[in-house]
């Protein structure tokens, strides 16, 4: 896996935005357009605020979301809220650009909603991920059925972190992503790294190569 350490979680944010915008510009250029899918989690929030400062393409744009949790629209727990907040109500993306999860429906309508669009949307250029202190991304939890769901956005129920019922994009979208970004920072994050290092097939170890965003204290365990 390519990896780039940074000295702490404002240095990889400051990063992942710059490389967010020249991916996106990079896209544009090649079709007129660029598909990009937003995590939630912390790290990925201060990345969008500081995204949200550079001169991009917005107008062409388009938005999605890596998972949802189960809350009713403008949830302050939502990840569209949190990227409504730091990112999207501060940009001129179209409104029919940004394609969210009808999480308040509940994960089987969501996700076979979800799934609907994806199905007619092209191959994601940016997909962002962030890692749990489990190994999960999106939310794709360690031993949750929803591992084994091939179809594009997937349900998801007994989540061990609140709220219980989800909607996740599936391992083919994020796969099949042109790029992959992945944010880790955190000591929380270290024991997962060291057990991916072993070769634990945790959810996050499953996704295809990408580029992982990692800074020192996730990397604790393994200096």
């Amino acid at each position: 896996m390519s990896e780039k350490l940074f000295d702490n979680a404002e240095a990889l944010a400051g990063y992942a935005a710059t490389r967010v915008a020249e991916l996106c510009r990079d896209a544009v250029s090649a079709n007129g357009v660029c598909h990009l899918v937003l995590a939630g989690g912390s790290t990925p929030k201060r990345c969008y605020e500081l995204l949200r400062e550079m001169k991009l393409p917005w107008g062409s744009l388009h938005i999605w979301f890596g998972d949802e949790r189960c809350l009713p629209i403008g949830d302050a727990e939502r990840n569209d809220t949190m990227a409504d907040v730091a990112l999207l109500a501060h940009v001129p993306v179209p409104p029919d650009h940004i394609h969210r999860m009808a999480a308040e429906l509940g994960p089987e309508a969501a996700a076979a909603q979800y799934a609907e669009m994806l199905a007619a949307a092209p191959v994601m250029d940016i997909v962002l991920l962030g890692m749990g202190e489990d190994g999960h991304t999106a939310s794709l939890f360690p031993d949750n059925p929803a591992l084994q769901d091939e179809r594009l956005a997937v349900p998801v129920f007994d989540s061990p972190k609140p709220p219980p019922e989800r909607v996740s994009m599936g391992y083919g979208v994020l796969n099949g992503a042109s790029h992959r970004l992945i944010l880790v920072a955190g000591t929380g994050k270290a024991d997962a790294l060291a057990r991916i290092r072993a070769g634990e097939t945790l959810p996050i170890a499953v996704i295809a190569e990408g580029e992982w965003l990692i800074d020192r204290d996730a990397m604790m365990s393994m200096v």
